[in-house]
């Protein structure tokens, strides 16, 4: 940081790796205080802020350079943490669970008796209703649904709303 602070340029690698020496130790504290994660997405995220630092020498002051490198950290293990929830393989949640052989449960025969009497109950909705369910049920969009039928996305969504009223009217039945 002395040789930032004296106006020197941190381009140099030996400014650099005096400057790594001081301050990496210290980033890491102080980005492991604000940011809950585990000790291997801190460390990453700090070799991220030092290379981004490395990139943007000319831009980042001496005075400045710790703040720049924590905040830069930061942000960084934010995001390491928000993908690491978004994309854990299956891998990753049986070695959290500790099951090392993953079962798919079976439904029970009271299980599967009582979905097909909710397939059944879809053959007593009109035919535009039940196509609408089981596309819906697909995962089809109410956009593409009224695309495909000629309909807007808001008579589709009525048409569902009424199916799904009428479906739960049967099983009250």
């Amino acid at each position: 940081m002395e040789a930032l602070d004296r106006g020197a340029q941190p381009g140099a690698a030996a400014d650099l790796g005096s400057l790594y020496g001081q301050l990496s130790k210290r980033v890491q504290q102080i980005v492991r205080l604000g940011v809950r994660a585990p000790d291997p997405v801190i460390e990453d995220a700090c070799q991220v802020a030092w290379i981004r630092l490395i990139d943007r020498r000319d831009r980042v002051a001496g005075t400045t350079t710790l703040p720049w490198l924590v905040k830069t950290a930061k942000h960084e293990a934010f995001k390491l943490i928000q993908r690491d929830g978004r994309d854990r393989s299956l891998e990753a949640t049986l070695e959290t669970s500790g099951d090392g052989n993953p079962r798919l449960a079976a439904p029970g025969p009271d299980e599967l008796a009582a979905a097909h009497e909710r397939l059944a109950q879809l053959e007593r909705l009109p035919t535009r209703q039940q196509r609408l369910m089981w596309l819906h049920g697909f995962g089809v969009s109410y956009t593409e649904m009224a695309r495909h039928t000629g309909d807007t996305p808001r008579t589709v969504e009525r048409q569902l709303l009424r199916a799904k009223h009428a479906a739960r009217g049967f099983e009250l039945e």
